[in-house]
């Protein structure tokens, strides 16, 4: 049995933390690492007590990218094996991307490679100050070609021209004014300010929350026509109409707490 390369919980809030645990190799990942999160996320979207979702890392730094050992295996591989593995890599940031509820990444230290994408992957990404960044992929002969669709929409094509050829390092300042990052807390304090995100996304509809998600995906990108107009319509009619949308409306209306937060 695989030795486990993270940690899972569930606080009894519905707070789920999915935490990257192999400091000693600055939480590099490979292959057993990346099935391990790919059935982590399954069974945390599955699970209805899941509220929302941490994305942490022990250690000194948040992941180094790629484990070597792993590189160097699949450099020795042919190019359908190397399909296959990429494949897997894919089907992990679409996971993350596409989880179902909200998604807070808190980074320290070094997030390169494969370890940005995770990060461009969530709702919400929160840094310490020297918290460092970087698309290394060019200095080795490679492309980040895989996490490449997040870090693009996150960053934008203009900066990704720069730092996908440059392989720059580049600094929280930098990530936060890029739009990687949302927020810049002082070193100490990621898990303090998650907290306190976690408390506001807490109060608000789970089923909303999810439906936002989706909307934002659904809606990102495309031409405002009658089609998008029809889709938004028929999307807040549903949740209107839903058990949630029905007791969020009649507890704003009668000024009471809706039935998803905690009873004092």
């Amino acid at each position: 049995m695989a030795e486990s390369y993270i940690e899972l919980s569930v606080s009894p809030q519905g707070i789920a933390s999915l935490t990257l645990n192999r400091p000693e190799v600055h939480n590099a990942f490979d292959d057993v690492m990346i099935e391990q999160i790919i059935t982590a996320l399954q069974q945390l979207a599955a699970n209805p007590a899941v509220r929302l979702l941490l994305l942490k890392a022990h250690g000194k730094n948040f992941s180094a990218g790629a484990d070597l050992n792993w590189m160097r295996s699949m450099a020795a591989k042919d190019y359908q094996q190397n399909l296959d593995d990429a494949g897997r890599l894919a089907e992990l940031m679409r996971s993350l991307d596409r989880f179902p509820k909200p998604t807070i990444a808190l980074v320290q230290g070094a997030a390169f490679g494969g370890a940005l994408g995770l990060v461009a992957c969530c709702d919400i990404a929160l840094a310490e100050p020297k918290a460092s960044f970087c698309l290394s992929e060019v200095k080795i002969g490679l492309i980040p070609a895989v996490i490449s669709p997040y870090v693009m929409r996150a960053i934008g094509e203009r900066a990704s021209r720069r730092y996908f050829l440059t392989a720059e390092r580049f600094f929280a300042d930098e990530a936060l004014r890029l739009g990687l990052l949302h927020q810049v807390v002082a070193d100490g304090d990621l898990l303090q300010a998650a907290d306190k995100l976690c408390q506001q996304l807490l109060q608000n509809s789970p089923a909303a929350l999810s439906a936002a998600k989706q909307l934002i995906a659904d809606v990102d990108q495309q031409p405002i026509n009658p089609a998008l107009i029809q889709h938004t319509s028929e999307a807040i009619a549903r949740i209107r109409v839903s058990a949630e949308g029905q007791e969020g409306l009649t507890a704003f209306l009668t000024k009471r707490s809706p039935g998803w937060l905690p009873k004092d």
